[in-house]
Order: C-alpha cells, then sequence, then structure tokens
C-alpha cells in the first residue's frame, strides 16, 4: 500500500482517499497502488461498497503531475497511460458500489477516477475539467469514453475539445454528478448512500451493476433482457437470495454473506 493511497474500513465501507498534497497528483505509484487495493477489496467478502475522496478541502485530484512529461519521453509517457488505464479499469470493475465524493477540483486524471465510479457527489465550490488538449496531451484513462456516456457528445466536446470548466452546480444539470453538497459534506452524503447500498444484497448488486455497465456495450436490448433473464437464475446458486426472501418472509433484516 503505497502512502500516497490511504484506506479505511469502516464495517461493511471502505474509504479510499487519495493523499499526494498539494493536489492529490497521481503518480505510478499510487496508481498501481489503487488497483492492488480494488484486487484485494474485491478479495474481501466483507466489504459492499467503496467511496474514493481526496485529501484536504481544495483539491480531488488534480490529476498527473505534468512535470512527469515536460521532457517528452514516450517510454515514460507508456508507462504512465498504462497505469491509468490499469488503475480506473479495475476501479470501474470494482464489484460493489463506488461513490466518488468530490470535494474539490477534479481535473484531469482526477475527474477520470471520479468518472471511473459509479456515483459522484460534489461539494459546491467544486470544480471540473478535462483540460489535457490545452497542454498537448489527451484524456487516457477513459476521460473521451465514460463522459459523453454521462453527459452527452455536445457536452463532453465543450469540456474536451474546448477546454470548459463546470462548476458543480452545471455538472449536476448535465448529468456529470447525481449530486450536490454543502462544501465539507460530500463524505457523509457519500457514506450515507454507501450504508443505503449495504442494506442490498452485494450478490445482488454486483450482477446489477454487470448488467447496467453491459449497457454501453451496444448490446441489444433483446440480448440485454437475456442476460437479466441468466443472472436472475444465477442468483439462486447463492446463499444471499435465499437469506434475502426468507429475511423478508420472517419480517427482520437479513444477514449479507456476499456469497
Amino acid at each position: 500500500m503505497s502512502e500516497l493511497i490511504q484506506l479505511e474500513k469502516r464495517d461493511h465501507i471502505a474509504i479510499l482517499t487519495i493523499a499526494n498534497p498539494p493536489a492529490n497528483t497521481w503518480t505510478v505509484d499510487s496508481l498501481a497502488a489503487l488497483k492492488k487495493t480494488i484486487e484485494e477489496l474485491n478479495d474481501d467478502q466483507n466489504i459492499y461498497a467503496l467511496v474514493v475522496t481526496g485529501q484536504g478541502e481544495k483539491f480531488f485530484s488534480a490529476g498527473a503531475d505534468l512535470k512527469t512529461f515536460a521532457d517528452g519521453d514516450r517510454a515514460r509517457a507508456n508507462e504512465m497511460a498504462q497505469r491509468f488505464g490499469e488503475a480506473f479499469a479495475a476501479l470501474t470493475g470494482f464489484r460493489g458500489v463506488s461513490i466518488a465524493a468530490i470535494n474539490g477540483y477534479a481535473m484531469g486524471g482526477g475527474l477520470e477516477c471520479a468518472l471511473s465510479c459509479d456515483i459522484r457527489i460534489a461539494e459546491e465550490h467544486a470544480q471540473m475539467a478535462l483540460p489535457e488538449a490545452s497542454v498537448g496531451l489527451l484524456p487516457c484513462a477513459g476521460g473521451t469514453q465514460n463522459l459523453p456516456w454521462l453527459v452527452g457528445e455536445g457536452w463532453a466536446k465543450r469540456m474536451i475539445l474546448c477546454g470548459e470548466r463546470v462548476t458543480a452546480e452545471k455538472a449536476q444539470q448535465i448529468g456529470l454528478v447525481e449530486e450536490v453538497v454543502p462544501s465539507g459534506q460530500s463524505l457523509e452524503k457519500a457514506l450515507k448512500l454507501a450504508e443505503g447500498a449495504c442494506k442490498q444484497s452485494p450478490s445482488s448488486i454486483a450482477r446489477c451493476k454487470q448488467l447496467v455497465m453491459s449497457a454501453r456495450d451496444g448490446r441489444s436490448h433483446s440480448d440485454g433482457w437475456r442476460m437479466e433473464r441468466e443472472l436472475f437464475v444465477e442468483l439462486f446458486h447463492t446463499e444471499d437470495q435465499k437469506e434475502g426472501v426468507n429475511a423478508f418472509l420472517e419480517k427482520r433484516k437479513p444477514e449479507w454473506k456476499n456469497q
């Protein structure tokens, strides 16, 4: 575990803090640590939800430190691109519910990290942008793919091609974030959502997430409906399915085992 990535566990919730002040920038080490952390959380049957936030009050994350690319070293650029891709692909593939608590500026790879989460909560002072083209680069960690899915092609082009920065309020209006909260309250709100997710069957959540994400692959409706039916039946191989139904019938809270 890199010191640049801090992990705390509260019951069934993992809290991951990007901790590289002053701007919580990503490095080769912190990206590798993120990937490894997600893999370990996926193996931890007691973890159902993940909250990602930034250290401090000003930055969620400013992305990569541009000094990394100042000398034009292609090998270093390739390594960073691969690390970014692997880390955020792992975050996207987290089997539980992931929530970004955007506590400040989310720029470049910082915003791409938030885009890799299932849900985004932004504090009212937060600002978001993908400014890579302004310095001769491009978003290489899912930004060009995930942003249009959330906000549509028009706003994605405004942010990526025209370098437009959006406020938290505008981000909510265009669908980039799901909710805006007062400054200092994003983590609290994200934890509240995570607690709600933990009341759901983790076995069901993993399959529901798989189905929702599969819609991005351009599947036909009939194929999506087929997958729904197959995964519905697959749940009958889990202990959580029996526990959930019987807990409801017995008027008690279910005790999930994530199995």
